[in-house]
């Protein structure tokens, strides 16, 4: 069993007061960033209270006796505003999202997805007569494929989000939009968390829903000819948050950063997808001794040609920075699914 490595100490003082005591609502509570989530605010003090369609509670064994589940569909809206009615904090995680092959060919049924569970959920937080605080889950999905690098905020409403991922990047930006405007009509407090690729253990392994480093390590484990299949040419890159970091940050955010304005939560790092090939292979090697070489195929589907995210603003607002190396939050990704197969 996992759970996260941050003591109290790893967070800011008022981040701490703020969660403590409080009921916090999770959607997507049950899920791979939800779960890390969910057991940091423990840390915190705060009461949990995780809503999951599938109740499925494998991510909190370990600490189940400290936090009260909810089944409810947030298709649902009359379930959703029950669900939520003792809240005091709402932090919406739950989206439909998968890999780039899945998210690619599935752009309407995410978007429509996506909006209506973040409808449901936020309506009935600006009409809940208890919620204070509402966190809007965004994602750097909402940049262009040809962003500036490192890339700013004011970026995210610029052109068309990245084509490969265009369902998933419309809706949150739509998302975002919503925070501002519910704000604005409803007083309703937001903050707006623009994460990057988030990473780490729990992740989604399965073949088609995973991204792309669950993806790569599943295909070194279960490599029968010695090559990793990777796609494209391994130029392109990507800014990848540890999922440790990508819930601390979002608990930053929505305690000390309740302005509706969306801010980047990432690491000053971007790694090309060949170096993480190889890292891959170096690391698959000691822990299971095969030898497996990258294979690197241009006609696959690669997504946004460079990401890297600016972390000016976080830095500057929030004074925050990621606390896991690269290398570091992968041995631990590779470890922990090595201890699952």
């Amino acid at each position: 069993m996992y759970s996260t490595s941050f003591k109290i100490e790893d967070f800011h003082k008022d981040s701490i007061s703020f969660f403590k005591n409080k009921n916090v609502a999770v959607t997507g509570g049950t899920g791979f960033i939800g779960s890390h989530l969910v057991e940091q605010l423990i840390h915190l003090k705060a009461n949990p209270i995780v809503l999951s369609k599938s109740l499925n509670k494998n991510f909190l064994l370990s600490c189940e006796e400290e936090i009260e589940i909810i089944e409810v569909d947030l298709f649902d809206k009359n379930a959703t505003f029950k669900a939520l009615k003792k809240a005091d904090i709402v932090l919406h995680l739950s989206a439909s999202v998968a890999g780039i092959e899945y998210n690619s060919k599935h752009p309407a049924t995410i978007f429509k997805d996506n909006l209506e569970m973040f409808m449901n959920t936020i309506d009935s937080a600006a009409k809940s007569e208890n919620v204070e605080r509402f966190l809007v889950t965004s994602s750097a999905c909402v940049y262009p494929r040809h962003c500036s690098i490192p890339t700013k905020e004011e970026e995210g409403t610029v052109g068309e989000p990245e084509p490969t991922n265009s369902g998933y990047g419309w809706s949150k930006r739509m998302e975002e939009y919503l925070g501002k405007k519910y704000n604005e009509e409803y007083d309703l407090s937001v903050s707006i968390a623009r994460p990057y690729n988030a990473y780490g253990p729990r992740d989604n392994f399965k073949k088609e829903m995973s991204h792309v480093i669950p993806s790569l390590i599943k295909k070194a484990f279960e490599s029968k000819d010695g090559k990793l299949q990777v796609w494209g040419d391994g130029t392109h890159s990507r800014s990848f948050l540890y999922v440790d970091d990508f819930a601390r940050g979002l608990i930053e955010v929505a305690a000390r950063y309740a302005k509706a304005d969306p801010i980047n939560i990432g690491a000053d790092e971007e790694t090309t997808i060949k170096d993480l090939s190889y890292l891959i292979c170096e690391k698959v090697k000691i822990i299971t001794g095969k030898n497996v070489e990258p294979a690197f195929d241009s006609s696959g589907i690669t997504g946004q040609p460079r990401r890297k995210c600016d972390t000016d603003k976080l830095e500057k607002e929030l004074q925050y920075k990621t606390k896991v190396s690269f290398e570091e939050g992968l041995q631990k990704t590779i470890e922990w699914y090595s201890s699952i197969l």
